[in-house]
């Protein structure tokens, strides 16, 4: 007999969580809000595209944002200032967002009467990739300074999301940038990801996206 244990602690806190994520997607279903987990890394343009984005969706369909950051409520404010329902989640360190903050979350931004709850997950490509929050639909952020060979080397965020944000293609001319090498990469780790490439700071291509999500949230409704 062996003199000791041996406990596989991650693969526990992920069957856990991943047991606490479809809970919630339950939760979330029944009371007929479309939770999305937007992801990326820091700079990539994250809250600049979620102010366009909540221009562009559809004015019926009610919206309500959490921010999560390890500290500050810099982009609160930001979302606040479009008028959209929002709250700031400070993780305390923490570099992702699991299935039980996201409801904490959730219960303090009160969801009653909206279609739509975007969470924008703390700025890295690891961590939050590897926690189910619970949302229906995950969705990346990849901005053109970054390079086109990031589903190379951070493949799992791209395993797990629905969609591909490409953003800042308004300086694509300044940049070494692939968009067939990126486009081939992210389909080598997700032959079903959709990729939109957009310009955040322009609008060029966001209103496809929004288009794209109201359809999701259509037919997640029908469902």
């Amino acid at each position: 007999m062996d003199p000791y244990r041996v406990i596989e602690v991650k693969q526990s806190v992920f069957a856990d969580n991943d047991k606490d994520a479809d809970a919630l997607r339950r939760e979330m279903k029944g009371q007929g809000t479309f939770l999305v987990n937007l992801m990326s890394s820091p700079g990539s343009g994250k809250t600049t595209t979620l102010t366009k984005l909540l221009k562009a969706l559809p004015r019926d369909i009610r919206v309500g944002v959490m921010e999560a950051d390890i500290d500050s409520d810099v982009d609160a404010g930001t979302i606040a200032a479009t008028g959209t329902r929002v709250i700031q989640l400070h993780t305390g360190g923490m570099c992702h967002l699991d299935a039980d903050m996201t409801r904490q979350g959730v219960r303090q931004l009160g969801t009653e009467g909206l279609d739509l709850v975007i969470l924008e997950n703390v700025g890295n490509l690891v961590c939050p990739a590897e926690f189910d929050t619970g949302a229906a639909l995950n969705m990346m952020i990849l901005s053109v300074p970054e390079g086109h060979d990031k589903p190379l080397k951070y493949p799992l965020v791209f395993q797990v999301c629905n969609a591909m944000i490409i953003n800042k293609i308004d300086v694509l001319p300044y940049f070494d940038f692939d968009m067939e090498k990126v486009a081939e990469y992210a389909r080598m780790r997700n032959p079903d990801i959709r990729i939109f490439p957009i310009s955040a700071k322009t609008g060029e291509g966001v209103q496809a996206l929004a288009d794209w999500l109201a359809e999701q949230i259509r037919n997640w409704k029908q469902k």
